[in-house]
């Protein structure tokens, strides 16, 4: 199966801080996710640029087929750039993980995200979209999808209803399988909805975490994957510490999490929509779907930022090799 990403084309700054009293010092709630404009975001950058800060490709999305084309996925992604070294950087990032880039230009910068990470490894984002807002539906057409058989879908998109209303019925119209990420739970909030009437008539897979499911439902993660499994096949709802739930029809299951040692949450739920869509695609259990997303987020949180190293990703596919040749969990999973 070939799967091809939608969303924002942001390079991540990863910048640690020593305390949070930055955070309010900069008006920043701990935790929270805010877009900034480009003279808020030169504040910010040059408020913290005494912190060290690291670089990478991310958005949600490209994060999840980042890890998709690591674990040999064929991939591809769709965003927006700027014409900097920024967006070379991104583009350059997909290409050499495996990935097919389909990078609409614009003349507005390319998007940041400055990830300001807390000791315990709680992040605290501004992001400036930059070009990547300027996605559009008049992006999308019926041969962008040529070759693939999966979309999956950021929820931080889903602002853009045009651009996502168009993308999932040229997506069905293809014959793709339909996944979603609900992203954050304001975005939630702010198009409950819209994402009601999107994902009853056009997703099949969606993955939230507590608070996402709780913003969409109004209930507690059971019932939240309930009402999910009610209007989409597959409904996915991830509990921190305590797992995730997966339900189909009225098969329902709880997954485990690996044994780790948490630095930096980035790309915890990105890595976990990439370990669960490789087991799909590659017509396993839902609950071995499950695992193999837990492996990837429980290994993920180990490093600063969302990407694993070449060593990394060869231990991870030797893991999921061993278990399933000798058909044995990965972590813990309760019929």
């Amino acid at each position: 199966m070939k799967i091809i990403g939608i969303g924002n084309a942001l390079v991540d700054l990863l910048t640690k801080i020593e305390n949070d009293q930055i955070l309010n010092d900069l008006n920043l709630p701990k935790g929270s996710m805010q877009l900034v404009d480009g003279g808020r975001m030169n504040e910010l950058l040059e408020a913290t640029k005494h912190l060290k800060r690291t670089l990478a490709s991310g958005g949600s999305a490209a994060n999840t087929i980042h890890g998709l084309s690591r674990l040999g996925i064929e991939t591809g992604f769709i965003g927006k750039i700027g014409p900097d070294e920024l967006g070379k950087a991104f583009s350059a990032d997909m290409i050499d993980a495996g990935i097919k880039p389909i990078l609409y230009s614009s003349q507005n910068a390319t998007g940041t995200a400055l990830a300001l990470i807390s000791k315990d490894s709680e992040r605290t984002f501004a992001v400036h979209l930059g070009a990547a807002i300027e996605l559009g539906a008049n992006d999308i057409s019926l041969g962008t999808y040529n070759g693939f058989q999966m979309l999956h879908i950021e929820g931080y998109l889903v602002q853009n209803h045009s651009l996502i209303e168009t993308a999932v019925k040229l997506a069905k119209e293809a014959g793709l399988t339909i996944s979603l990420d609900l992203a954050s739970y304001n975005v939630v909030e702010s198009n409950r909805e819209f994402l009601k009437r999107i994902i009853s008539h056009y997703v099949d897979i969606v993955f939230a975490n507590e608070e996402e499911a709780k913003a969409f439902t109004g209930k507690s993660p059971e019932e939240s994957l309930s009402i999910l499994a009610s209007i989409t096949k597959i409904a996915v709802v991830k509990i921190g510490s305590k797992g995730s739930l997966i339900q189909s029809g009225k098969d329902v299951y709880k997954v485990g999490i690996i044994k780790s040692k948490p630095i930096d949450t980035t790309g915890a739920g990105d890595l976990y929509a990439s370990g669960f869509l490789y087991g799909l695609s590659n017509k396993l259990p839902l609950n071995v779907c499950g695992e193999i997303g837990a492996l990837l987020a429980g290994r993920v949180i180990e490093v600063m930022g969302p990407k694993l190293n070449e060593s990394a990703w060869k231990d991870i596919k030797a893991i999921i090799d061993n278990a399933l040749k000798n058909k044995t969990p990965i972590t813990n999973s309760i019929c």
